[in-house]
């Protein structure tokens, strides 16, 4: 757990503009790549406010990432809200992966894996994401869009390792993301999809 200083108003304000400014060098460079003085630079502040601010990269590693998941956890949840049906929801989440592919560097994705405490915050994680996991697919069976006879803890487990199978092997590196979506995601996604759902699929396929 990352503690987080006592800070005056004004450096308290400047924490979310040092998040911004070090996600967009850790996206356009890789992580190893940027030093904490890029960081201060690019703010025009002295390395001296940026440290009494975050003890180190890996902290502003940390709390970036967890800033930019929480923040798509909130649109997420506003898109389930308001989708008419689950399809839309697959449709909004495909367009939002392609879109940050394409604007983030091979290097973060790599390079992310060899942090432990970043790592560690993406377990704690996954109980919950199971969980949404197994209310999305039963929100699709409702709607008649996925099957009923499947075993959905089981999808989410092979869902889980094809992930981790495409990230440990940095296939992004040598595919882009609409091939691994359409190869190896949305193949699978289609085995589960009733007649009404590959239809929907296909649509936007």
């Amino acid at each position: 757990m990352q503690k987080i200083k006592a800070l005056s108003p004004y450096k308290q304000s400047l924490r979310d503009n040092i998040l911004q400014a070090a996600m967009r060098l850790f996206a356009e460079r890789g992580i190893r790549a940027v030093k904490m003085d890029d960081v201060a630079r690019a703010l025009g502040i002295s390395k001296r406010t940026l440290y009494e601010i975050y003890d180190n990269k890996e902290q502003v590693l940390f709390e970036g990432i967890k800033k930019h998941r929480d923040q798509r956890r909130r649109d997420l949840e506003q898109v389930v809200r308001e989708s008419a049906n689950v399809m839309d929801i697959i449709l909004y989440i495909y367009r939002q992966k392609i879109k940050e592919f394409q604007q983030v560097s091979p290097l973060f994705y790599a390079e992310l894996g060899r942090y432990p405490k970043i790592q560690e915050s993406f377990q704690q994680n996954r109980e919950q994401q199971q969980q949404q996991f197994m209310a999305f697919m039963q929100r699709g069976v409702n709607e008649g869009y996925f099957r009923k006879d499947m075993n959905y803890e089981l999808v989410g487990r092979s869902f889980e390792a094809l992930n981790r199978y495409m990230m440990e092997n940095e296939l992004y590196r040598s595919y882009s993301m609409e091939e691994l979506f359409r190869n190896m995601l949305f193949v699978s996604l289609r085995g589960f999809c009733t007649k009404k759902g590959v239809e929907k699929l296909d649509t936007f396929l």
